[in-house]
């Protein structure tokens, strides 16, 4: 669904991607995970649009992304929750639910609504509650839900699990589970939390310093002894998994 090849970007003269390729299968969950400043965000808002790429290509379905603007992105089927969740804190979590609606077709609003509340039912429970008076469990809820409100083809989550309770997390992690197998949504995850993001992966790369160096599935790179090192067990600095990659 997602083909990656010799992607480049940054802000301004710092370049972040260096040379990325990366696949992302229709139907499958593709974790990545790293050190914080690996470039991981900066991947997922180049694949929206912004930054730009500055080289290589970046196709989904078939087609060149990479100079199309972000709402052309967001109507081919991509969707972003991004990191920090940015929720409209002022708005109720209906009315984000309805902004994350705009580039669908609006006769499927009311079945797309009842889909995602049956997904997150706490939220059914606030609709009319601000956004920023939820808990940070039932912003990240608000925040994907806003984003599968856009029937999305490709859903890139971006540390849906930051600064949560283990409980929350795990519910969450259910709930993202459940979005690729029922929803039949392909999913794109950045996640700090490796063992979570690996367990759940078909498939996962790690990134280091701004370049992919180490691939495999969920479960091989789970069970690699200098990823286990680097990002389960804290005993080495995580920049040498690239190295033992090497």
């Amino acid at each position: 669904m997602l083909k990656i090849r010799g992607l480049r970007s940054g802000y301004g003269r710092i370049e972040v991607l260096h040379d990325i390729d990366l696949d992302v299968p229709e139907g499958e969950i593709v974790s990545l995970i790293g050190a914080n400043g690996a470039g991981k965000t900066t991947l997922l808002m180049t694949i929206c649009g912004s930054p730009r790429a500055a080289a290589g290509e970046i196709l989904f379905e078939g087609r060149d992304i990479s100079r199309k603007q972000t709402f052309e992105i967001a109507r081919a089927g991509i969707a972003h929750s991004p990191e920090g969740r940015r929720i409209f804190p002022r708005m109720s979590v209906l009315e984000n639910l309805q902004m994350g609606a705009i580039v669908a077709d609006p006769s499927h609003f009311g079945k797309d609504l009842e889909r995602v509340l049956a997904l997150f039912p706490r939220l059914k429970e606030r609709l009319a509650q601000s956004g920023g008076t939820l808990s940070g469990g039932e912003q990240q809820m608000l925040a994907i839900a806003r984003a599968m409100m856009s029937r999305p083809k490709l859903l890139l989550l971006d540390e849906p699990s930051l600064g949560l309770a283990p409980l929350v997390t795990k519910q969450l992690f259910e709930n993202i589970a459940e979005i690729n197998k029922a929803e039949k949504t392909t999913i794109l995850l950045v996640e700090q939390n490796a063992f979570q993001a690996l367990k759940l992966a078909t498939r996962a790369h790690i990134m280091v310093n701004g370049r992919i160096e180490l691939s495999g599935s969920g479960a091989e790179l789970l069970n690699d002894p200098a990823v286990r090192a680097a990002y389960l067990e804290g005993a080495r600095p995580q920049t040498e998994v690239g190295e033992a990659a090497r």
